[in-house]
């Protein structure tokens, strides 16, 4: 193949690669980022009990607050046995930020 030849399959598959990078849809465009604090209580070296501190969004629902915070809730309970996040005795404060469509978030209402 030709010197030619393959600078120009370069570039053409550099130019793909750019424009499937440039054109790609963002999540951030369709998408509500939400913070919600947690409470992980260990004796023992097992959990005790885990507990919902706060929901931070000032733009939700109540009812959109309770299932954000169940959410919230049940992925604290999937990252109890983290390393990380474990203790023999004690408490631990989780971070847990949940990332939602706002077209499910706007359909969460009540029942």
């Amino acid at each position: 193949m030709s010197i030619f030849l393959r600078k120009y399959q370069l570039m053409l598959s550099l130019i793909l690669c750019l424009n499937t990078v440039l054109h790609a849809q963002s999540y951030k465009k369709d998408s509500l980022q939400i913070k919600s604090y947690t409470l992980i209580e260990y004796a023992n070296n097992e959990v005790k009990r885990i507990e919902l501190l706060k929901v931070m969004c000032d733009y939700c629902t109540d009812i959109q607050k309770e299932a954000i915070g169940k959410e919230a809730v049940r992925r604290s309970y999937l990252e109890r046995f983290d390393p990380k996040n474990r203790l023999k005795k004690g408490k631990k404060k989780l971070a847990i930020y949940i990332r939602v469509a706002k077209k499910d978030l706007a359909a969460i209402k009540e029942d």
